[in-house]
């Protein structure tokens, strides 16, 4: 049994906080030596043998291979949405557009989370849902076009759709799982199992030619390690130790705003006042849609930071 400890709780949490908020920028760096396919191959096969290692010294394979042995089907379709679709989409998002927009643009995955649960889950959508929502995507529309709503002046209208296709994929990802009760770190390393031939097929087909560049593959392997794997582990022993887990799930709004400062001082991005603007209406409308229910959803709350990357 987990021995309870808020101040170890707030440690491992803040430990993930800062981990994911590196992330952004770690894409943008390693974009410039790897395509978007190329990055999701290494950082996937990184991620595999990162969780492979953690389920072999918890002595957990046994879960694995019952898990995909119940749900094979459910498994190869949550492999396709994550990692394949979603980190491609993703990816791609910020090689076409600056990090200080992409990084809050797939922030608002909450939000479609909000909207797609309507139909897919039979919730039903409150005022302040609503409320939440338009506050959520002006923001957006204010980060996307550099605080020129008027002119609708985009710098890459591709990458603001692929930014905000990356959350609607995530926010499918999320439903999906939420159904899903086996172990958390064997179910995501069985869906990195699932989506590799999808993503080793992508590379065959649609790849372009690689040519082996160390800081490409280091880029990968920290995103693999630090995006996809072993914080993941780190903010579920969090979430187990904690005593009280909203004070954990809080740590997630610090998340964009770390990320900025270092999108600013590591890549010499200058921060827009636009994007600030935007991020913080963008993370108003989430505190007040979470607001609205109490607190997270405790058995999927390492979800929320995800959408930090």
């Amino acid at each position: 049994m987990e021995v309870k400890s808020q101040r170890q709780a707030m440690l491992y949490g803040l430990m993930a906080v800062l981990l994911w908020s590196t992330v952004a920028t770690a894409f943008k760096l390693s974009l410039q030596h790897l395509t978007p396919i190329q990055l999701v191959l290494f950082a996937s096969l990184t991620s595999v043998l990162s969780l492979g290692i953690w389920v072999t010294i918890k002595k957990s394979w046994r879960e694995v291979v019952s898990a995909f042995k119940n749900k094979p089907g459910y498994y190869l379709l949550m492999g396709l949405l994550n990692p394949f679709l979603y980190y491609i989409v993703l990816f791609k998002a910020y090689d076409l557009l600056p990090a200080q927009q992409a990084q809050p643009l797939n922030y608002t995955w909450a939000l479609t989370l909000t909207i797609l649960s309507v139909p897919m889950l039979g919730q039903r959508l409150t005022k302040i849902d609503s409320l939440a929502c338009c506050l959520g995507y002006t923001g957006a529309l204010i980060i996307a076009t550099g605080g020129n709503i008027m002119t609708l002046n985009f710098q890459s209208p591709l990458g603001v759709i692929l930014a905000l296709t990356s959350t609607l994929l995530w926010a499918l990802y999320w439903i999906y799982n939420t159904r899903n009760n086996d172990n958390p770190i064997a179910g995501l390393l069985l869906c990195f199992l699932c989506g590799m031939p999808f993503v080793i097929a992508a590379n065959l087909f649609f790849g372009e030619s690689f040519t082996f560049n160390w800081q490409g593959i280091a880029g990968a392997i920290y995103v693999g390690l630090f995006e996809m794997g072993i914080t993941f582990v780190l903010w579920l022993t969090a979430l187990k130790k904690a005593t009280h887990i909203a004070r954990i799930s809080n740590l997630i709004f610090i998340s964009p705003f770390l990320s900025l400062l270092l999108i600013s001082f590591i890549l010499g991005e200058p921060i827009a006042p636009s994007t600030f603007i935007g991020l913080v209406i963008i993370v108003t409308a989430v505190v007040i849609q979470q607001k609205q229910k109490g607190t997270y959803d405790h058995d999927n709350t390492h979800q929320h930071l995800r959408e930090t990357s």
